[in-house]
């Protein structure tokens, strides 16, 4: 089994052998990933309007779409395409390529700080170096990373239960820190901070011990402030901001905090139930709010459809976190459950994020709201995770796999459970280690 030629191993997995049905005979097609995609697109419609709100008055009757709102839908055709081509070929199929893809996104991240690179491929954008110029679009391979860090740390941990020891957690920390550190020297500290939730929720779903994990952030929250020194000016000044706010200092309201303060003023013009669309229009202009139509679309979201259409967003991105914890539930083997969970930890840690940051309860970092923001590489890798949540419902697990991460913390033999349902299915413990 181990000495089999991957390229036998794949034909074999599409294909099918021996007793298993071949793939396409094998698809659930009432699953809930769909609940994902449903919210999936209503989001985005929200996004897409929400985005020609920010951008145009519309004096003269127009019901023309801005000119990004219009580049969105062109995003968004793409996006699904890619969200059908991804849940096409079965999941492990592309476990498979995960180192692969993990290497390439880390290299892209390195490509980006060689300062020889030049300034037409790679532009600074607000200080950071964080996009690539493809001439039709900028194409951020942060973005990506995040799917690349899911797949490979649910490929490294699908047979795995070494993580339940605190040495275990070494080599997982290794691979989080790598996207962390280039991201963050970029400077991205928003899609940066991001990385550390997902792994700790598919260490979770792995079956971790929270003793360790706890452990290991109250280390962490001890040594925060030892970083404070080595952060850049700007991202110290968001820091002294906040707390000034939470004071009620109003001093950095038109320097460092304005773009929070006039965020927090439209959210709080939508009153109730919101404006109607020509005085939306008409307040997010003349206030104008610093990346309406990116980092701070929540407060026209708001500043629209009121506090009703605030939570109605919030419960779309429920939605879309609860279907995609279902389909993990749902799926008996690990692979798929932790790539489940990773995707969903990272569309629900940069929900919160960006929406704390739309309330001035987070610092302003940067960071997108799925779905819903402008911009290419964002959407892409939205839907990108959409079709790989759809691509684990969908697709029955073959084996060898072990049925779940299920452990007895007074059991020596940690792979035990691995090994018992290798025997069960006709393969060794060895043969599922591997």
């Amino acid at each position: 089994m181990s000495s089999m030629p991957m390229s036998t191993r794949l034909f074999r997995l599409i294909r099918g052998s021996g007793h298993h049905d071949p793939m396409y005979k094998s698809m659930r097609m009432i699953n809930f990933s769909w609940v994902s995609v449903v919210a999936a697109i209503l989001i985005t419609m929200m996004g897409i309007y929400s985005i020609d709100v920010s951008e145009q008055l519309r004096p003269d009757g127009s019901t023309a779409l801005a000119a990004v709102a219009s580049k969105q839908v062109v995003f968004l055709i793409i996006g699904m395409l890619a969200c059908v081509l991804i849940a096409l070929p079965h999941y492990r199929v592309i476990g498979y390529f995960s180192v692969i893809l993990f290497v390439l996104c880390v290299l892209l991240l390195v490509f980006l700080l060689i300062p020889g690179v030049p300034s037409w491929l790679v532009r600074p954008r607000n200080g950071a170096r964080a996009w690539i110029n493809l001439r039709l679009m900028d194409f951020q391979p942060s973005e990506l990373t995040k799917i690349g860090f899911v797949l490979v740390i649910a490929w490294y941990m699908r047979f795995r239960s070494h993580h339940r020891e605190m040495k275990g957690l070494v080599v997982p920390g290794i691979i989080a820190a790598i996207p962390v550190a280039l991201i963050t020297v970029q400077p991205d500290l928003g899609t940066a901070s991001l990385f550390v939730p997902a792994l700790f929720a598919m260490l979770i779903a792995a079956g971790a011990k929270l003793k360790h994990l706890i452990l290991i952030v109250v280390f962490a929250a001890m040594a925060a402030p030892a970083a404070y020194p080595f952060m850049k000016p700007h991202q110290k000044q968001r820091i002294v901001a906040m707390v000034k706010q939470y004071q009620g200092d109003e001093s950095t309201s038109f320097d460092i905090n304005y773009q929070s303060d006039r965020a927090q003023t439209l959210i709080g013009a939508g009153m109730v139930t919101g404006m109607n669309d020509d005085a939306a229009r008409a307040v997010v202009h003349y206030n104008q709010l610093p990346e309406a139509h990116n980092d701070m679309i929540f407060a026209v979201v708001v500043s629209r459809f009121g506090l009703l259409g605030g939570l109605a967003v919030m419960a779309l991105y429920g939605l879309w976190v609860g279907g995609a914890l279902c389909v993990a539930a749902s799926c008996r083997e690990p692979l798929g459950r932790l790539i489940a969970v990773g995707l969903a930890a990272f569309i629900m840690a940069q929900v919160v994020i960006n929406i704390g940051m739309n309330l001035g309860l987070v610092p302003i970092i940067g960071i997108t709201l799925p779905f819903m923001s402008y911009g290419g590489s964002s959407l892409l890798t939205c839907w990108l995770m959409t079709g790989l949540i759809v691509n684990v419902a969908l697709h029955r697990p073959r084996p060898p796999y072990r049925s779940s991460f299920e452990f007895d913390d007074d059991e020596p033999d940690l792979m035990q459970p691995t090994r018992a349902y290798g025997r069960k299915i006709g393969f060794s413990g060895r043969a599922l280690t591997r």
